[in-house]
């Protein structure tokens, strides 16, 4: 059940911090992928696009410094929260973690408590749905918490599966979203949908954001996908 949990990337080449990690990850109701080296961290990243990654700074294979650097250099992985794990407490090195667009340095021996304080605030900032907040675009207000849609102060009719289409939008608005992308982040990476259900649904939506009139805020955009404004 990958669904709508958030989904963590845990980079650590030491099986006991990993497994301790994962467990507490998994506890906080975050879908998990590990890697033990840098070079298997970057094909995930590829393959699953997570939410979040912990990625510790001694790595076998690719060092995670470089691998942050290569992923904050990419326009397709940019915005991916990144929280560096070091066992160097030197203000140098804290420097040089976050001059290489690291977006958070925890030094080991941490606090399995504070780390998970940490990845929460880093989820608030690239996935706000996932901590239960108001998603508001225009008109339009998603409220996570009561699952609760409203244009125009008018309460609409949304399936599970149009809300969080919606709230999928409304997190990145004017972000193009490919088919294959929606799939993963709306359905899940385990389920097999055909593409085209995405069309369906997206239609659904339309539909219900229409229902008492205003624009359709959704954009089709030719081979790429669809988008929020």
């Amino acid at each position: 059940m990958t669904h709508h949990r958030p989904t963590v990337l845990l980079v650590e080449d030491e099986p006991a911090q990993r497994e301790v990690l994962c467990y507490n990850l998994d506890a906080e109701g975050f879908h998990v992928l590990q890697a033990a080296d840098g070079e298997e961290a970057m094909m995930l990243v590829a393959e699953a696009q997570p939410d979040i990654i912990v990625l510790d700074w001694m790595l076998p294979r690719l060092s995670g410094i470089e691998v942050c650097r290569r992923l904050k250099m990419n326009p397709e992985t940019r915005a991916i929260t990144i929280i560096m794990l070091s066992a160097r407490a030197e203000e140098v090195d804290r420097v040089r973690g976050l001059e290489t667009g690291a977006d958070d340095y925890v030094t080991k021996p941490y606090s399995v408590v504070e780390l998970m304080a940490r990845v929460r605030a880093g989820l608030r900032r690239t996935r706000p749905a996932s901590v239960g907040l108001v998603l508001e675009y225009g008109d339009i207000r998603l409220d996570t918490e009561t699952h609760r849609v409203f244009r125009a102060d008018k309460v609409l009719k949304l399936g599970p599966t149009e809300f969080r289409l919606l709230a999928t939008f409304l997190e990145r608005p004017g972000r193009v979203w490919s088919r294959d992308q929606l799939l993963d982040r709306v359905w899940g990476r385990d389920v097999y949908v055909d593409t085209r259900t995405v069309d369906v649904h997206i239609g659904r939506l339309r539909k219900a954001l229409c229902r008492f009139g205003g624009d359709d805020p959704l954009r089709t955009v030719r081979g790429a996908g669809y988008a929020l404004g």
